[in-house]
């Protein structure tokens, strides 16, 4: 999922935070937050590895991806893994590592298609079991996540929301980024009321960091209330949405998603879209880190 369609970018400069070399939140930052009325609902440290169905907050997507995407989604360690924090011996990071090699596998998502064929790179995406929606009693969600994001060509790490029988519960992208591009990214949002795959027209917004987006950690967060998404980077505002479908995702559940897809409709350009032999994967390049992820809500 996550439908993409090309658009002519909307260029923002946020505020310099040169001086930031690894931004995230205070320890006491729940305590913080529940004086301004957020309850903590979420907050995943990975301590336990998403592959552990069991005991973990997320289910794996397992099958290849849409928009043209290249990639095989899979559970396998080589592509979804808990490393330590090599700052923190007490931390661990989670790792979603895309690899360049032919496998078979579901075209999609094995209960949406099940049809095998060839793919020429593997990767992971996770989705939260629960599902979270601003109501009339909580009427905001906050969604944050510390990442490094990936670079090289055609890597498309994001972390985003969907609610199910896309796109009539609509979808919210937190951030999108393109590996190639270190210092931007893009957030949007989607709702459609028929089953066409685009997100609402002219409200994707192309924003540019004045520090690297892969080589630092960086926080982005969502603040979703039934008339308004405003997007944080590193604690700052960097968009408002407002209006123009934004009030037909009240209320409507979505799963939290971290996912590195490869290639595919993100990556068009005059009307021709990258093929395996035209992204490289250098040693280095397509490594996602999360280090957590965190959802309060508020009334």
């Amino acid at each position: 999922m996550l439908p993409w369609a090309p658009v002519s970018p909307v260029v923002t400069s946020q505020a310099d935070e040169s001086g930031i070399l690894g931004y995230d939140y205070a320890q006491s930052a729940d305590s913080i937050l529940a004086m301004d009325g957020w309850s903590n609902t979420l907050d995943d440290n990975f301590d336990i590895s998403p592959t552990d169905t069991a005991k973990s907050n997320w289910r794996c997507w397992v099958g290849g991806g849409f928009n043209n995407e290249l990639q095989l989604y899979t559970n396998s360690p080589n592509n979804l893994t808990l490393i330590q924090d090599p700052t923190d011996s007490a931390n661990k990071l989670l790792v979603i590592r895309v690899r360049k090699e032919k496998v078979k596998g579901p075209k999609y998502r094995l209960d949406i298609d099940n049809t095998i064929k060839e793919f020429d790179f593997t990767s992971a995406r996770i989705e939260s079991k629960n599902v979270f929606t601003p109501t009339r009693t909580k009427g905001q969600v906050r969604m944050a996540a510390r990442i490094k994001l990936s670079t090289g060509y055609g890597m498309w790490p994001s972390f985003w929301s969907y609610g199910e029988k896309w796109p009539t519960n609509g979808g919210i992208a937190i951030v999108l980024s393109r590996g190639q591009q270190p210092y931007h990214f893009q957030n949007a949002y989607f709702y459609d009321n028929e089953q066409s795959r685009r997100p609402v027209p002219r409200e994707e917004k192309y924003l540019i960091s004045a520090t690297n987006l892969t080589d630092r950690w960086h926080v982005y967060e969502v603040i979703w209330q039934k008339d308004s998404l405003t997007f944080l980077l590193d604690g700052q505002i960097v968009d408002i949405k407002q209006g123009n479908y934004v009030g037909k995702l009240f209320e409507k559940p979505q799963r939290i998603t971290l996912n590195q897809a490869v290639g595919g409709d993100f990556f068009l350009m005059e009307d021709t879209l990258p093929t395996a032999d035209e992204i490289p994967l250098n040693e280095n390049e397509g490594i996602m880190q999360v280090d957590w992820i965190k959802v309060y809500l508020k009334n």
